[in-house]
């Protein structure tokens, strides 16, 4: 199958499309950044794409069979100077559903959506939070794309914790932070908890779902609840360190913008049970992967990190 990875220099959109590579597949990856040449991801074919600004590139999309859409918009991905809110509206609510639009009619025959937890288990934010609704529009606008030509599904993950070989990601600065190389204060973790999935399951889910996802719906999945303290101390451990005592204040690495369900606050769920045996995907992966993935790719290393992106 050709596929369309967009987003796929990105964690969860280049670790599905290694996966997918590996799988057999014909796999390009779509962004407005390339890879590093020397890494796994640079070895795969990239197109420049900048889907909020330009027009869908309709000679492109219809070169491919699927694609995987990984790049919705937080706060890591605004422009400097720009408005967060404005932003994610723009790039979820509109230009998504624009670019699906083009995929269809250029003859894209299955659409995957790497979408969000927070409409299925925290409704009252969409009233509240402006990212919380971008996300959840962009999924209803993109699901009434769906007809008999057009195959159209979503997988709904809460936080997502991996690494792609090769690439800088946030959980490097997890990394560094526990290592107490990035910050002139003492390592704690924020109070609260979230439910968190793996770049493995994420992948998983991927794979299922091009052979077997029902077009429309959207697959909520979850892996491993977990207290900050878990997950940070999960990363103190692997280097050496104890576990972090908690915090109530605004955290350096989880600060409060990137918590729409509240500093201090949990946000836990249990995934359909019919939806995760259909999907098969991997279980009690979360903590393994800091532990085995994560950790030994990053600790030690001495490359830039930008504090202000996470």
């Amino acid at each position: 199958m050709k596929i369309l990875v967009v987003g796929g220099a990105g964690l969860i959109g280049g670790h599905a499309a290694l996966r997918l590579a590996q799988s057999g597949h014909d796999v390009v990856i779509a962004g407005r950044n390339a890879p590093a040449e020397d890494t796994p991801l640079g070895k795969l074919p990239f197109q420049r794409l900048d889907f909020v600004n330009d027009d869908p590139p309709a000679d492109l999309l219809s070169r491919f069979d699927a694609l995987v859409f990984s790049a919705g918009n937080d706060i890591r991905h605004v422009p400097k100077g720009a408005d967060y809110f404005q932003h994610v509206t723009q790039a979820n609510t509109i230009a998504q559903p624009r670019f699906f639009a083009a995929a269809r009619d250029a003859g894209v025959r299955t659409a995957i959506n790497i979408g969000s937890f927070y409409p299925h288990v925290a409704p009252h934010l969409l009233d509240s939070n402006p990212y919380v609704r971008s996300r959840y529009e962009a999924w209803l606008k993109t699901r009434a794309l769906a007809c008999p030509d057009f195959k159209v599904v979503s997988i709904d993950a809460p936080s997502v914790v991996g690494t792609v070989p090769g690439q800088i990601s946030m959980f490097a600065a997890f990394v560094r932070y526990v290592e107490g190389r990035l910050l002139d204060a003492p390592v704690v973790a924020p109070a609260g908890g979230v439910t968190w999935v793996s770049t493995d399951t994420v992948s998983d889910c991927v794979e299922a779902l091009l052979e077997r996802g029902e077009t429309g719906r959207g697959y909520l999945i979850g892996d491993e609840s977990l207290t900050h303290q878990q997950i940070f101390g999960a990363f103190c451990e692997a280097v050496g360190k104890p576990a972090p005592p908690v915090s109530q204040d605004e955290h350096p690495i989880l600060p409060d913008i990137s918590l729409a369900w509240g500093r201090g606050n949990s946000l836990y769920f249990n995934a359909n049970p019919q939806d995760a045996a259909m999907l098969n995907y991997r279980r009690g992966d979360v903590l393994r992967t800091i532990r085995e993935e994560i950790v030994p790719q990053y600790a030690g290393a001495s490359f830039p990190i930008r504090l202000d992106v996470f």
